[in-house]
């Protein structure tokens, strides 16, 4: 029986970093080495980072890659026999390829060009891409290898095609981002492949935030028998080395080869952990300020933007007004306490009074309605922006997606920032990272959690006043927005009439300010942004049919 060491280089490249995703391509190349690897696979478009969108469309973009890749050839050369998959854009005939060259010895093996190209969801290779899917095979150590990119394996051509050319391990280099669900779905994925195929399937993911996706490594190799043979760590750069036969048996060399996945609550927050982490430190921010109210949505987003940044990164502060409850700041600065991060206490209600003044004439014999309450959210949002524009650090919003979906924020008030942690994260959820987070250390004062939710705009105010109970918001708003379940369904699986008639029409009439938020992490299969894009100006209505 014929064997052959596979590392696995779970890599976080940087979109248009072409020289920075080369030195990372070198460095997991050489650690594969040094563990006795005979080929080292590398994430999807490890070169270009994923996705680069219309970089691609600009000549020099390609050319530069071209060069970088080139240059990597060279550089790998010192680690003679070692196989290195690399992911990058390939320029033939006028037509671009998303591709991956086999490179050994300072020589190019072959090159494998993506086939099925995804046009859905968060993806739009079709834009840029050309297809291909002949097959390539390779031949280490007497194991026979081919190649199929990400979406490939998703269909039966290109993994048939390998097979049939006489590949029995599939090396498939992915740029898969995270949402919900989707670990399992990969490896179902791949189990089938397996199955139509015989080919053992090892599975490199790229790892890392890009804008709105967030990348969860969480790599993975199935034997050829279907069983799950290692699987990576989540959210975690690394070099992990397999040991393949020509049977297609596979087996974990390295300790951290087989792990076990984390629970829902923890993917979540690690994703969001990242997105903040990657955003803010790829783009050269040095450090994040946070409206902070006493309420449960702020204190999740101060306490990931600690475990992402470190305390001495974040600053909170709390504006109080007239309005806001003493256990609201007592339970602020609390927690800004638990977390050791510097803490401003801002009173905005001489500049609301100076509002009010300026307006009296305007205002004279009009009631008073939401227009006073959204005055409190835009002075709270130009302090916390004049803060940013003095320190370079970005301002981290706190709305949830619940909110989101329904308007339940103000615009240029606190949707008025950089980043917005939580806006995929229903409100239900919400609740449950904080709890999950306690778990760990209890840093979110319990009273937080308990209380009920409140923008505290007014007296007495709670969000029940103008929404559902949140349990059957998310409930409606996940099988309207995710699962493109029709108002008639929704009320059919148990929903009530009136609220789900609410719930779509503040969808609706609430595009307007969605396209006006900043982009946030994408941890559902929906989310608002790359992935929702429904019309500003949109006369269909979908009203009950009773």
């Amino acid at each position: 029986m014929s064997v052959a060491r596979v590392a696995i280089a779970q890599i976080n490249a940087v979109v248009g970093d072409l020289a920075g995703n080369a030195a990372k391509v070198l460095k997991a190349a050489r650690v594969a080495r040094e563990q006795g690897a005979d080929v080292l696979v590398t994430p999807e478009l490890v070169l270009t980072g994923y996705p680069p969108e219309d970089l691609l469309l600009r000549p020099s973009f390609v050319q530069k890659q071209e060069e970088v890749l080139r240059g990597l050839a060279r550089d790998l050369s010192a680690l003679d026999g070692l196989h290195v998959v690399v992911g990058h854009v390939q320029r033939r005939d006028g037509r671009l390829y998303n591709a991956a060259t086999v490179l050994c010895g300072g020589s190019e093996i072959g090159v494998y060009r993506k086939r099925e190209l995804p046009n859905y969801a968060v993806f739009d290779e079709q834009r840029y891409f050309a297809a291909d899917g002949a097959p390539l095979v390779f031949d280490v150590k007497g194991v026979p290898f081919g190649v199929a990119i990400c979406e490939d394996i998703w269909f039966e051509h290109a993994p048939r095609a390998a097979a049939a050319a006489g590949a029995r391990v599939l090396l498939v280099p992915n740029a898969s981002p995270y949402n919900t669900g989707k670990q399992v779905l990969r490896q179902s994925v791949a189990e089938r492949c397996v199955s139509d195929t015989g080919c053992a399937v090892i599975y490199a993911n790229m790892v890392g935030g890009q804008d709105e996706l967030v990348f969860d490594g969480a790599s993975f190799a199935i034997d050829a028998h279907g069983q799950r043979a290692a699987r990576l760590p989540d959210f975690t750069e690394g070099v992990n080395v397999l040991e393949v036969d020509d049977k297609g048996g596979v087996r974990p060399v390295t300790r951290q080869a087989d792990v076990a996945p984390y629970c829902l609550e923890e993917q979540v927050w690690n994703a969001l952990v990242l997105g903040v982490r990657d955003y803010l430190g790829k783009n050269g921010f040095p450090g994040a300020i946070i409206g902070l109210s006493g309420g449960i949505d702020s204190a999740v987003v101060l306490a990931v933007a600690v475990d992402a940044l470190g305390a001495d990164n974040v600053r909170a502060v709390m504006m109080p007004s007239r309005y806001t409850a003493d256990i609201s700041q007592i339970d602020a600065a609390d927690m800004a306490q638990r977390l050791g991060v510097k803490y401003d206490d801002i009173a905005i209600a001489p500049a609301i009074g100076a509002f009010e003044q300026m307006l009296a004439a305007q205002f004279e014999g009009l009631p008073v309605d939401a227009t006073e309450e959204n005055i409190q959210a835009r002075v709270r949002g130009t302090l916390l922006m004049a803060l940013s524009n003095k320190t370079g650090r970005l301002v981290l919003t706190t709305g949830n997606k619940s909110e989101m979906s329904t308007g339940y924020c103000t615009l240029y008030g606190d949707m008025a920032g950089g980043f917005a942690v939580i806006k995929d994260v229903p409100k239900t959820l919400v609740y449950r990272l904080a709890q999950w987070r306690n778990t760990r250390q209890e840093i979110i004062p319990e009273r937080i959690i308990t209380r009920p939710p409140s923008a505290e705009l007014r007296p007495d105010q709670t969000d029940q006043d103008s929404l559902p109970p949140y349990d059957v918001l998310d409930g409606i708003m996940a099988r309207y927005l995710e699962d493109n379940e029709s108002p008639d369904d929704i009320v059919a699986a148990g929903y009530p009439p009136a609220a789900v008639e609410q719930v779509v029409r503040l969808i609706r009439i609430n595009e307007y300010k969605r396209r006006q938020a900043p982009p946030g992490p994408r941890i559902t299969p929906r989310a608002f942004g790359r992935d929702w894009r429904y019309p500003v100006t949109n006369g269909f209505r979908e009203p009950l049919s009773s």
